[in-house]
């Protein structure tokens, strides 16, 4: 995409790329997303960037109107496997924080130099730089939500210093934090807040948080897959369909914490075409937001955790690129058009869904292996009791294989299923464990890792079938890249390959795998 086609797309306000690209106002020195309500700037005033990191270190501010550092992460993250794609999804994850640029490097397998000369000349801004846009958005959530003291709330954010956090506040947001917070509570959150707020400042049901999401979300299919595969006393779903909240606990670095998701009422703008339309434009530009709430015992978690939710209901996808590819395939067409923005759910602990799939089983399977193992909360919430155990706490001979073989292996570092991994050489790894197998080792880079393209490695088995039909292995060999994931998932809701079976293998995962009855 160049200059202009960028400028296109914000002269009509597309929401499509919003989180894709950034523009800046030379004259009045602040940046927006494409779709920002403002009038539109004259061509010669505007610049592009292709983060917010980089129009910060350019001098610009946010526009406090479309409020840019909410927008959804890029999906082209998610698809690439390379330095620089590995790299976002570590500083997404909270690395750069807590191990600094050194810390970093290392995971990557590169030196510090090379690391910040690909992302400088990639997205105009280095390690350090990304990590601050992150953690002043964390910084402006918890001014705007709760009534934390500001020298708390700096440190909660992820700042080293007092002074660090007001002179990155007065730079990015042209305001002191008393000012952001003072503004706020003309809008009523922060009264709404205090109404609602419980010890130290933090609101009694948790801090609320809006997950912005492009395109359209097939919400109520990804709160089913996740309903049926919910593990007792790690996770429950609330309610009725069309209204439920999902809830679930999440071990992370600093502590732990308790994330509900409330499912959207309604369609939310969720149009359907005529069978085997799949124009982007024809559906409209109908963006939203899941409404979360996260109570954290520290809440330096806070950015880690809602990364970790967007994952799990894959809010940085592009529906749009995946209509595009999908919709055009004379068997995935009229699927697309039937669901549109039908997402591929990752997971909120990578170690945790890799256990599962192995453990194999039913969802009270791996409830037992909780009750067992997993570190009870201090106070019960709800149906919520424990933590999923940590790869560690399962490396014991009393239990079962796969499991001890695979948790060792985690455990130690062999395997490693971070947020940044090297998907193949994950995937390679995973297989390569007894009990495991190709099979499993892809559900597992699908979800655990997140990869859009899981499918499409493989070349297609041989059929004998002689009805001459197209297979959905034909489209996994290459045709429907880089969306393999999403064509399974509309295969498998639309009952056109068999629960469980991956392309390009002789036999599937067991059914439980994607029908509902394990992880």
């Amino acid at each position: 995409m160049d200059d202009e086609t960028r400028y296109e797309a914000v002269s009509s306000r597309d929401a499509r790329f919003d989180g894709e690209f950034f523009f800046a106002v030379v004259t009045t020195g602040i940046y927006c997303r494409p779709s920002c309500p403002a009038v539109t700037p004259k061509r010669v005033n505007v610049r592009f960037f292709p983060s917010a990191a980089a129009a910060q270190a350019a001098g610009f501010r946010a526009c406090r109107r479309c409020r840019p550092d909410a927008v959804p992460g890029s999906a082209e993250w998610n698809v690439r496997a390379d330095l620089v794609g590995r790299a976002m999804r570590f500083i997404g994850d909270g690395v750069v924080d807590r191990e600094g640029v050194g810390g970093l490097a290392q995971r990557l397998g590169y030196s510090a130099r090379q690391v910040q000369r690909q992302l400088t000349a990639e997205l105009g801004a280095g390690p350090v730089a990304l990590a601050r846009a992150r953690r002043a958005h964390t910084a402006r959530v918890l001014l705007q939500t709760t009534t934390l003291p500001v020298t708390e709330l700096a440190f909660a954010a992820g700042f080293a210093s007092i002074r660090q956090f007001n002179d990155t506040m007065r730079e990015i947001y042209a305001g002191t934090p008393s000012e952001l917070r003072a503004a706020a509570g003309r809008g009523g959150a922060a009264r709404r807040t205090a109404r609602a707020g419980a010890e130290g400042g933090l609101p009694a049901g948790g801090i609320p948080l809006r997950l912005a999401y492009r395109g359209p979300y097939a919400a109520a299919e990804i709160f089913d897959f996740l309903q049926v595969r919910a593990v007792p006393g790690v996770e429950e779903i609330r309610g009725s369909r069309g209204g439920r909240t999902y809830r679930r606990t999440l071990r992370l670095a600093h502590g732990s914490g308790i994330a509900e998701i409330d499912e959207p009422a309604g369609p939310r703008g969720r149009r359907r075409p005529p069978a085997g339309l799949v124009c982007p434009a024809a559906r409209g530009a109908d963006g939203g937001w899941l409404e979360c709430r996260l109570r954290l015992t520290d809440l330096r978690d806070l950015s880690t955790a809602v990364q970790r939710m967007r994952r799990l209901f894959d809010l940085d996808a592009d529906p749009y690129a995946v209509a595009e590819r999908l919709g055009a395939d004379p068997l995935l067409g009229p699927l697309v058009a039937e669901r549109p923005g039908l997402r591929s759910p990752g997971a909120a602990d990578p170690e945790e869904l890799a256990v599962r799939t192995v453990l194999g089983g039913p969802p009270e399977r791996a409830a037992a292996l909780v009750r067992a193992y997993g570190k009870p909360l201090d106070v019960a919430d709800g149906h919520l009791t424990h933590l999923f155990p940590a790869p560690a706490e399962l490396t014991g001979a009393e239990v079962e294989e796969p499991v001890r073989t695979l948790c060792g292996a985690l455990a130690d570092g062999t395997i490693a299923l971070d947020a940044g991994a090297d998907r193949n050489s994950a995937e390679r790894a995973l297989a390569a464990l007894p009990g495991v197998g190709p099979r499993a080792a892809a559900y597992i880079r699908m979800r655990a890792l997140g990869d859009p393209d899981v499918g499409t490695q493989t070349e297609p088995e041989p059929r004998t079938d002689p009805e001459p039909r197209r297979a959905p292995e034909a489209g996994m060999a290459g045709g429907w890249r880089p969306w393999g994931a999403y064509a399974l998932h509309h295969l498998w809701n639309a009952g056109l390959l068999p629960a469980g079976e991956m392309p390009g293998t002789a036999a599937g995962l067991p059914a439980y795998a994607v029908a509902g009855r394990a992880d």
